[in-house]
């Protein structure tokens, strides 16, 4: 029997459940919301490659946190409105591993990101001198590709640990898969599925408190400075929103997976596991686009000339 049971190779995702007679509006909003979430990022991404003003570290960086947010994206909406289509709400083995994988790459990626973001505010404001001899093109080719290289490869890490374990369940009450939640259906977990991901939360902890230390020196130096103090509400501000929306977003979802609340209705539970992935892939191109003058101005520009 139990040789059975480890051989299935599918899972049922239970988020959905009770939620049937909502199912066409809440694919409507979903696509809609997916549909801004391209539209707002591709914006951004297209117009920071076709303006050779925009080749500038900042605006690279923040190229990649759009392009970051359409792969994390991209991990779970296309299921996500199948299943609400669907009358049952089902996923592969592999197909629950990879979803999981895409999604945890997203979120180290994203954090690696805002670090080299923080780090090249910090180098700009508080070592203006030295600025362009540090960020360098091959020094940013560098950054950039370690930014996505080490959580690739870490999270492969962590992966691997629930890669052909045996299951003693297939029930994930979930509207998407998660490398934690795969390894409470194993019959035995193992050490390493609980230490690696330990491993990676401090890993990124870590790159949360070196943002933090950043930006009290940025702060600290801005204050003794009225220009730095506009380049600080220009450049630093939105990165500051961008980081506490993402960092807001992952913590919900984090508690409520760990403690759970049976005082919690299904939307708002599905609302905080959807959170990291609607609000900051939306936020992002709108407080930068908005808030970054350079972009903002090339945006209407272009608009005005379609117009």
């Amino acid at each position: 029997m139990m040789d059975n049971v480890s051989a299935m190779t599918v899972i049922t995702l239970s988020g959905l459940s009770g939620l049937e007679k909502y199912r066409i509006p809440l694919f409507i909003a979903t696509f809609l919301c997916y549909c801004l979430i391209w539209v707002a990022n591709v914006t951004i991404i297209v117009t920071i490659i076709m303006e050779k003003n925009l080749h500038e570290p900042m605006y690279i960086f923040l190229c990649n946190l759009c392009i970051n947010g359409l792969f994390g994206t991209a991990g779970f909406f296309p299921k996500f409105l199948i299943d609400l289509l669907s009358s049952t709400h089902v996923i592969s083995y592999a197909g629950c591993l990879l979803q999981g994988y895409v999604l945890h790459v997203y979120i180290g990626a994203d954090l690696s990101i805002l670090l080299l973001m923080a780090f090249d505010r910090y180098v700009a404001i508080c070592r203006p001198l030295v600025y362009h001899s540090v960020m360098t093109r091959q020094t940013i080719s560098i950054l950039i590709f370690f930014a996505w290289f080490i959580p690739l490869q870490l999270i492969s890490l962590g992966s691997l640990t629930v890669t052909g374990v045996k299951i003693c369940s297939t029930h994930i009450n979930k509207i998407y898969c998660v490398p934690y939640l795969v390894n409470r259906l194993a019959c035995t977990p193992f050490l390493a599925a609980v230490v690696v991901p330990a491993f990676n939360y401090t890993f990124y902890f870590c790159h949360f408190c070196v943002i933090f230390w950043s930006y009290i020196h940025i702060i600290n130096t801005c204050i003794k400075s009225k220009e730095n103090q506009v380049k600080f509400m220009k450049t630093c501000l939105p990165h500051i929103i961008c980081l506490l929306t993402f960092v807001v977003c992952i913590l919900f979802d984090l508690l409520y997976i760990r403690s759970g609340s049976k005082l919690v209705s299904k939307s708002v539970e599905n609302f905080m596991a959807v959170e990291y992935l609607v609000v900051p892939p939306i936020c992002n191109p709108l407080v930068y686009g908005l808030n970054l003058t350079k972009i903002r101005n090339h945006l209407l520009k272009t608009f005005r000339l379609k117009l």
